[in-house]
């Protein structure tokens, strides 16, 4: 059985999947109802997360811009990438420079399936069915190897899933996941990531435990943590920050309604400020 018959038989549908909850938050509906009660446990103690997920997408949008208008990037992998929803990578990619080429990674079968069907007819687009865990694989995979050219700077993008690599667990070091492919990777290529994290370490280990608990890889860092993880790499102003302070832009795109039951926690965010969702893109020298 090859590798990506494994993976889309992994994640089975009476358990709540990171990729299926995000979306629900997004407004999406591909999701089951242990993917809702999950999210509706969660946001009981934890208020925060329906605008931080918000929050995240808002900043894919403004990250991959970017990285096309102003970095010049033509090639993106977007590790643990999830649902397709509006203004996905290769959507905002290729509005700028039809020529980009994007390579989506991720474990969940249902992102499978949707993002193979969306992509059906874009030579320039591929999903790989490999946990973003294992690089090796990833960069292995023939899709990955008939996009991604390694002599032009590459994007990484690690958006909202750092918290889905633990320290400790045995997921292995989060440093090796986050830097494979920047390691290899030319000078002027980017890394772009980010996650929720906590400025009381009670309550953060207290969400690391619950989410952990309800079968979800977590672990809710400091900012000082996260910024740990990249060494070598230089951050793009204006620097790993709140992702609502990373080159905010009022006109952008906007998301869909969040869904009726979650309609109550959005705008949380501004009763409490340290929990949030923080990174940013980091350039490699």
């Amino acid at each position: 059985m090859g590798n990506a018959d494994r993976s889309e038989t992994a994640v089975p549908s009476d358990v709540p999947t990171s990729a299926r909850a995000y979306g629900w938050m997004l407004g999406g509906k591909d999701n089951y109802a242990i993917d809702r009660e999950f999210i509706l446990k969660t946001v009981q103690g934890f208020p925060e997360c329906v605008d931080i997920a918000r929050q995240n997408r808002q900043f894919l949008y403004r990250l991959v811009r970017y990285l096309v208008e102003e970095a010049g990037i033509r090639q993106f992998v977007d590790m643990g990438c999830g649902l397709p929803t509006d203004d996905n990578v290769h959507q905002v990619a290729q509005r700028l420079a039809p020529d980009a080429r994007v390579v989506y990674v991720d474990i969940d079968p249902i992102v499978l399936v949707h993002g193979r069907s969306l992509l059906a007819q874009n030579a320039n687009t591929a999903v790989i069915a490999a946990d973003m865990r294992d690089q090796r694989a990833v960069m292995d995979d023939p899709s990955f190897r008939d996009l991604i050219d390694w002599t032009e700077p590459v994007a990484t993008l690690f958006l909202s899933v750092v918290h889905h690599l633990p320290d400790t667990g045995g997921f292995g070091d989060p440093r090796s996941v986050l830097m494979a492919v920047a390691d290899r990777a030319v000078s002027g290529s980017y890394v772009g990531a980010s996650q929720v994290v906590c400025e009381d370490g009670e309550r953060g280990r207290a969400m690391s435990r619950q989410i952990s608990d309800d079968g979800i890889p977590w672990q809710t860092r400091t900012p000082a943590e996260f910024d740990a993880l990249f060494p070598g790499l230089e951050p793009v102003e204006p620097g790993l920050v709140n992702l609502l302070d990373w080159r905010p832009d009022p006109d952008q795109p906007p998301l869909r309604p969040a869904p009726e039951e979650l309609s109550a926690y959005v705008g949380a965010t501004r009763l409490n400020r340290r929990l949030y969702e923080y990174g940013g893109l980091l350039r490699k020298p």
